[in-house]
C-alpha cells in the first residue's frame, strides 16, 4: 500500500511541476483565463503558486451579450484560485485590439 501511495506521489509532482513551468513562461505576460463556471478574465500575470493560484494585475472580466456585445468590467489587482480556472492561454495583443 505504501508503495502505491509513492508512486501516486511521484505522479502528482510530476505533473505539478509540468503545470508550473507552463505557467512560469506566461509571467509578465497578457493572459486569458476561462473559469470552470464559464467567466472570462483577462490580465497580466504577476505571479502564480504550486496550487495554481494566479496573480493578475489590470484584472477585466469579459461579458459577452447578444444585446449589448461585448462589455468589460476592470477588477485591478485580481487574484485566482487554482481550482476554478479551466483554461489558460496568452493573449495576442494585436489581435485583441482588431476585434470588436
Amino acid at each position: 500500500e505504501r508503495e502505491r501511495e509513492r508512486e501516486r506521489e511521484r505522479e502528482e509532482g510530476v505533473s505539478m511541476a509540468s503545470k508550473q513551468s507552463g505557467l512560469s513562461s506566461y509571467v509578465n505576460l497578457i493572459i486569458s483565463i476561462i473559469t470552470n463556471d464559464g467567466r472570462h478574465i483577462i490580465g497580466t500575470l504577476r505571479g502564480f503558486d504550486q496550487a495554481t493560484n494566479l496573480i493578475l494585475e489590470d484584472g477585466k472580466e469579459r461579458m459577452y451579450s447578444l444585446d449589448q456585445g461585448v462589455e468589460e468590467q476592470e477588477l485591478g489587482l485580481y487574484l485566482i484560485r487554482g481550482d476554478c480556472i479551466a483554461v489558460v492561454g496568452e493573449v495576442d495583443e494585436e489581435l485583441d485590439e482588431k476585434i470588436d
